[in-house]
């Protein structure tokens, strides 16, 4: 497919698609967010895709919002509205629900509504000079697209608030270091190392794999009894158990 503000790159098992406004650094529009969708769906159409790469290109994962192209919108109680607020929620339930692992690869700035699309992701892989920051507050904002409750998941309520208080930048190193991210690399080795942890996932059951990622879900949702309770009574269609275990019967 070819779009305007994103590509995509299906080299199965990995699809790669890279935010594509680099002079605008990658900020997000309706028609990204639709593009997005779109994406998000021929990949949920390949049953060979076992991991998904979301990433920038140039300078940038994305600066967040395009605020120009509200142009003369009115942003009443500090939101941005059902024009990017029903396609974003969309692209984001999307990512949740795909049968595979999304990995954002955070290869520069990542500011309020790009974090909260790479907080929907499954992993978090960051260069140690990205630049991160929930900068809503900075600009009368607030978050619509799950900042508030992802956030405080990863990195504790107390440093989830300072961030969203603050609007305080941060590094990748600090994102791993706080448990926002899964690990930092030097920039120079950020793609290597995220196509060698994707090929790493891929050799996994798929089966397997997505069932632990509905069980994180559980986790992130439920308290501890109930979402023990959840691992015990759900079951999951695996097919590959016998195989894989064969040699050691």
């Amino acid at each position: 497919m070819t779009y305007e503000q994103i590509r995509l790159e299906i080299a199965a098992p990995t699809a790669t698609i890279t935010l594509n406004r680099p002079e605008a650094m990658n900020a997000i529009t309706v028609v990204m967010l639709g593009e997005l969708a779109d994406a998000l769906a021929l990949i949920a159409a390949d049953p060979s895709i076992r991991a998904v790469i979301i990433t920038g290109e140039g300078r940038a994962f994305s600066a967040g919002v395009d605020l120009k192209a509200l142009g003369t919108r009115s942003l009443e109680g500090g939101a941005v509205g059902d024009y990017l607020d029903i396609p974003a929620r969309a692209v984001i339930d999307a990512i949740a629900a795909l049968e595979a692992i999304v990995i954002a690869k955070i290869n520069g700035f990542c500011f309020t509504g790009a974090l909260e699309l790479a907080l929907a992701c499954d992993l978090i892989i960051t260069a140690d000079e990205a630049k991160f920051g929930d900068t809503h507050a900075k600009w009368g904002l607030r978050p619509s697209w799950g900042m508030s409750q992802r956030l405080p998941h990863l990195v504790g309520p107390q440093r989830a608030r300072l961030l969203s208080y603050s609007a305080m930048t941060f590094t990748g190193v600090q994102a791993a270091e706080w448990g926002l991210a899964s690990a930092s690399h030097p920039l120079a080795g950020l793609d290597a190392a995220v196509a060698a942890l994707a090929a790493t996932i891929s050799e996994n059951s798929k089966g397997a794999l997505l069932a632990y990622k509905d069980l994180y879900r559980a986790a992130d949702d439920l308290e501890l009894a109930e979402g023990i309770a959840y691992e015990e009574s759900t079951a999951y269609e695996i097919d590959d158990t016998e195989p894989r275990i064969a040699q050691f019967r």
